[in-house]
């Protein structure tokens, strides 16, 4: 199913979830932005032995962790398993995928375009990245054109670079495929490869290119959530597709349509998250540039808890647990 786009459009902007992001990244510490990092780009398979990685932290194991990261003596002393969070090698680089294609001008319930909630969920990374010092390339795909943009600077001037190289029109179908390969052929298996594009385009044969791709590299796939076309959305008088231009008929509009293509994502989407947890990789799902930086926050406040031995940090709820109460996008 393609995604959709409003029929006019929005004069909402997204500079006050852009003002937090930046706020995010100059309020907090080189040394947190820097644990906060290594949660985001995780553990990953490598065919490296050996190394001289340092132990940051020790912690209580819970379910999800992999057992090959259980420290076996401080297990068998405090007598119970045990977690060794070590420090991952790091060649400062981050590479970001941003899919281009048409699909992308297909609008979220709250009124934003997929490609703008890609674009601010980038500027997330971007912002810890650059107080890591990291080197960013940005690399755009579609269905014509894989375009690298090396970025030098401060989160303003990555900030003004992302905007200029996404404020044209869209107007080739995406090739996600291409874009997966692409990051494939990047050699440096440290290197943290963070993937943006919407729920419409990942379906069996991209998520096995992923599930690839997350055993050579640290991946973090974003995953926006668009319109279903079969639900009624209340914000759109009609839903026109995407990739076509074309409308969908309102008979189309049944509860039991908008209920398969809603299982259908959330079953593509749940297989993909496990298949990046297996490999210590992650994935953030949210319909809003808002609930996207409240899931990003939740990521950090969670690297903040396992620092601390002697206090907890209550991360925010997930975004499923808000689901529950409702979006206030809406």
């Amino acid at each position: 199913m393609s995604s959709q786009r409003r029929t006019e459009v929005t004069d909402e902007s997204n500079d006050p979830i852009r003002r937090k992001i930046e706020s995010l990244g100059s309020t907090l510490s080189l040394p947190t932005v820097r644990r906060a990092m290594g949660v985001l780009e995780g553990e990953h398979t490598s065919h490296q032995r050996g190394g001289s990685q340092d132990t940051l932290d020790i912690r209580a194991y819970e379910p999800g962790d992999e057992a090959r990261l259980i420290d076996w003596k401080t297990s068998a002393r405090v007598g119970r398993p045990m977690i060794a969070e070590k420090e991952r090698p790091s060649t400062s680089r981050v590479w970001m995928l941003l899919d281009m294609g048409m699909e992308m001008s297909g609008s979220c319930e709250g009124g934003e375009r997929a490609l703008d909630v890609a674009c601010n969920a980038l500027a997330m990374f971007a912002t810890l990245s650059l107080r890591r010092s990291d080197d960013i390339s940005l690399v755009l795909g579609d269905s014509a054109n894989i375009t690298r943009i090396q970025f030098n600077g401060g989160f303003a001037q990555f900030e003004r670079r992302l905007d200029d190289a996404t404020g044209r029109d869209l107007d080739r179908p995406r090739n996600l495929d291409a874009l997966l390969d692409y990051g494939r052929r990047i050699q440096d298996r440290n290197a943290l490869l963070v993937l943006a594009t919407d729920d419409t385009a990942l379906e069996k044969p991209q998520l096995e290119k992923i599930r690839q791709l997350a055993q050579s590299h640290p991946v973090v796939v974003i995953n926006v959530v668009t319109v279903n076309p079969f639900s009624r959305p209340r914000r759109y008088d009609r839903v026109v597709d995407a990739a076509t231009g074309r409308f969908v008929p309102a008979f189309l509009a049944r509860k039991a349509n908008a209920e398969d293509v809603e299982n259908h994502r959330r079953f593509n989407a749940a297989q993909l998250t496990h298949e990046l947890q297996k490999s210590g990789s992650r994935m953030l799902r949210s319909s809003s540039s808002e609930l996207m930086f409240h899931d990003f926050v939740r990521l950090v406040s969670l690297s903040l808890a396992r620092s601390s031995t002697n206090r907890i940090v209550k991360p925010y709820a997930t975004t499923s647990d808000r689901e529950k109460v409702g979006d206030g996008t809406r």
